[in-house]
């Protein structure tokens, strides 16, 4: 019998890399992995595609999904609804893959209530600096954006306790290798070699970062 995979939460703050991130884990340990596609209510955008990009359904059939229990969460943004489909997760899962999901912290929380064995992971850039220089080395935002993306994080930051590892992502390779590490680990029940980088072994860093986030808020 194939045994099953485990779900695997990432979240972080924009500019983190996490989208770069969950690319090279995929591309690395092809087959290990499947990323959930989420179901959405907005319109495609130039380039997604049905099914690789996003399940793009009506408001209606959201509605419908959510009275059938058909997501493992959901959440609105901006006038739009996302939810993650509970039939390609337990799919993946099933096939012994390791399902990511890359969600906010409020999803998240969602997630370990219904799948208390799901491995939450917050990645971060060492300080405030970088990740306001990666956000602005995009150049395709304005400084004002940013500055929203900034506060935002500070909120963020609150609820990094919930999760059970941080992973800086300093180099993409470095953090991918960690990432694949954390999650082999976890499914191999060795636990305790993780150890070094649970989230309540990196309180100091955290702090630091809280604290840099909040005077970029307030333009200090």
């Amino acid at each position: 019998m194939q045994e099953k995979g485990r779900l695997v939460v990432i979240s972080g703050f924009s500019g983190a890399g996490k989208g770069t991130l969950m690319q090279a884990l995929l591309e690395q340990h092809k087959g290990e992995y499947a990323l959930s596609v989420s179901a959405t209510t907005r319109q495609p955008r130039p380039g997604e595609k049905e099914g690789i990009s996003y399940f793009f359904v009506s408001d209606e059939k959201f509605d419908e999904m959510i009275k059938e229990d058909a997501f493992v969460e959901y959440a609105r943004y901006v006038n739009h609804s996302y939810g993650t489909p509970r039939a390609y997760v337990e799919e993946n899962l099933s096939l012994g893959k390791n399902v990511i999901l890359e969600i906010e912290i409020q999803g998240a929380l969602k997630v370990r209530e219904k799948y208390p064995d799901a491995i939450l992971v917050f990645v971060t850039t060492e300080d405030a600096n970088t990740l306001h220089d990666r956000l602005a080395g995009r150049g395709t935002e304005a400084e004002d954006v940013i500055a929203a993306r900034l506060a935002r994080a500070v909120e963020e930051a609150e609820g990094i306790e919930e999760y059970d590892y941080l992973v800086v992502n300093d180099t993409i390779q470095r953090a991918c290798d960690l990432l694949h590490t954390l999650i082999t680990n976890v499914r191999e029940g060795h636990q305790e070699e993780n150890h070094a980088y649970r989230v309540s072994a990196h309180m100091d860093l955290i702090q630091k970062i809280r604290k840099e986030l909040k005077e970029y808020s307030k333009g200090e």
